[in-house]
């Protein structure tokens, strides 16, 4: 246990520097004038060459990038994140503020993806080659190919404006102090983005859970299974959730970096406040502290969904807990790629 916590914080710390590395790299070469950008196309133009001087070499845009990352990671190393360029505050202050905003949206989408997905994958597998698992397939195959910007525009227009019945945008009322806020409130802001982005994450989980759970109603044990006189719930609940468990909880906890990925376009959209607007606003702005931040964040919670998919394998099947808790994730990854080719 010691020698495999110890691999998997080397793993961590060797990823974090790899995302850090080419994320400011990449932000640091790009054609977009960082101080340009933040002080203002008009400002810029108006303001006197000494003054330009001194705004860029106090963001350091002068400076070689190789020296920049060295500032940043000995700063980093100490605890400081650096300053936004483009909010004018702390990095730290602003991704838990954001952070807290777009834990909700994603965790609701999270939940939303998976159990809706699951259910419709062993829904399928039941009805295999009938109208309700042809049903579940064709939603599954559209939406997987559906831009996630695209039916955040759908679902606005049709349950915002047509329908009301959700608000346009934001995570909070407009023209209400923060003390007002209630629960409600925040769930109700934040019910429209996560169902986009839940209902984009269905389609993956649903298909591979169909097809693992069609092989195992065909298995010679579930066989015997039926002809013993097991009913259908019993079959599903002893034989067939430990076994479809697996590749579910790998696609799951994998569909955090997609659900990441999906809520910078669905905030945009949505005007939602959050950690996906936050990274466009610094991409845009040449914002390498902010951006930089924020991709090393998703990095961490891509790699802690992969951690813990490897626990949780452990605890559902004891052959790999006796194992020494080496990694099954390749294997489960390797089936679902068979699924999706059969498919």
């Amino acid at each position: 246990m010691l020698r495999y916590t110890l691999q998997q914080l080397l793993k961590f710390f060797l990823l974090l520097f790899a995302v850090s590395v080419v994320a400011f790299v990449l932000v640091s070469v790009s054609p977009i004038d960082p101080v340009q950008a933040n002080v203002g196309q008009t400002a810029w133009l108006n303001m006197s060459e000494a003054k330009r001087a001194q705004l860029s070499e106090y963001w350091g845009a002068n400076t070689p990038v190789w020296q920049r990352f060295i500032n940043w990671l000995g700063a980093v190393v100490q605890g400081d994140l650096g300053i936004s360029l483009r909010y004018n505050a702390p990095v730290a202050s602003i991704i838990a503020q954001r952070f807290a905003t777009s834990a909700v949206l994603m965790t609701l989408a999270w939940t939303f993806s998976g159990v809706i997905g699951f259910v419709l994958g062993i829904v399928a597998a039941l009805h295999k080659d009938r109208l309700l698992d042809r049903c579940v397939k064709a939603y599954c195959f559209v939406l997987a190919s559906t831009p996630t910007f695209w039916l955040a525009l759908v679902f606005l227009i049709v349950f915002s404006v047509l329908l009301g019945w959700f608000p346009l945008g934001f995570s909070q009322p407009v023209g209400v102090s923060s003390s007002e806020i209630t629960l409600f409130d925040t769930i109700h802001h934040a019910i429209l983005p996560a169902l986009t982005l839940s209902v984009i994450g269905v389609a993956n989980i649903a298909l591979h859970t169909r097809e693992k759970c069609i092989d195992i109603l065909q298995s010679e044990y579930l066989r015997f299974a039926r002809s013993r006189g097991e009913s259908i719930v019993s079959q599903i609940r002893h034989h067939c959730l430990r076994n479809i468990a697996l590749p579910a909880i790998t696609l799951q906890l994998a569909s955090i970096s997609e659900i990441f990925g999906g809520s910078v376009l669905v905030e945009q959209v949505f005007s939602y406040p959050g950690l996906g607007q936050a990274a466009v606003t610094a991409g845009l702005g040449g914002d390498v502290a902010l951006l930089v931040a924020i991709a090393i964040l998703s990095a961490a919670l891509v790699f802690a969904g992969n951690l813990i998919a490897n626990l949780l394998y452990g605890v559902i099947d004891p052959r790999i807990r006796r194992s020494g808790f080496t990694s099954f994730s390749d294997s489960v990854k390797q089936g679902g790629a068979n699924a999706s080719h059969d498919i």
